[in-house]
């Protein structure tokens, strides 16, 4: 397809496409003259993945290069691939709360790491993410919401397993690592929205009960 298609078909405007050409984001085209170039599916599929990154997950564009070249690496592992998507999609994090609170929540973090078993790397962006999170909580005396932490990592960890798996059950490993990303910045999605879902329909049950009842005993 020409350009003029490959930006109907992806939805991204032709000049923002020449861009990412310019920036090796995308790959070229099979020139067909001087001045014209034609693209298949792989380039409509990775507009969307490249979009995804930057309007979705909010990746600067230098991170989106580097989560590209780790995407297309013939030398790295699946596993290496995926830390590298792993580590440009979480956001970092400024350090806000009291030194003595973040200090008791990296020992809190430190031991459910260990308990659970998981095999993470001590410098994963989502250690400190987490860390900052817990030290937060308790600095606005919300130490009851921390108290969940064990029953969180279970949970997370029984969905997360479907989505690994069902990842892994695909035979290319390009595809794979793509659906990594894809699966990242758009399962935080589903699982804040399912949360939030969940929230209100305890909340009616629970508190809206509770302030019905009470409504009915002052009637009485």
């Amino acid at each position: 397809m020409r350009i003029a298609e490959l930006s109907r078909r992806s939805g991204v405007a032709v000049p923002t496409i020449k861009y990412y050409l310019r920036e090796s984001l995308l790959p070229p085209g099979e020139l067909t003259s001087p001045n014209q170039a034609s693209y298949d599916e792989h380039h409509v599929s990775r507009l969307r993945l490249i979009r995804a990154l930057i309007d979705l997950a909010h990746v600067p564009v230098a991170q989106v290069r580097a989560v590209l070249e780790a995407l297309d690496s013939d030398t790295m592992s699946l596993h290496e691939r995926i830390g590298v998507v792993h580590r440009a999609v979480t956001p970092s994090r400024q350090l806000t709360a009291a030194d003595s609170a973040h200090t008791t929540a990296a020992i809190q973090v430190r031991e459910l790491i260990e308990r659970r078993g998981w095999a993470v790397e001590p410098d994963s962006p989502a250690i400190a993410t987490l860390v900052e999170t817990i030290a937060v909580l308790r600095s606005l005396g919300q130490d009851h919401l921390v108290s969940f932490l064990d029953s969180y990592a279970e949970a997370v960890e029984r969905f997360t397993e479907l989505e690994v798996t069902a990842v892994a059950s695909r035979t290319d490993p390009h595809r794979i690592a793509e659906s990594v990303v894809i699966g990242t910045i758009l399962g935080e999605t589903i699982v804040a929205s399912l949360r939030l879902l969940a929230q209100e329909n305890m909340s009616s049950r629970l508190l809206g009960q509770a302030a019905t009842q009470a409504a009915t005993n002052d009637e009485g």
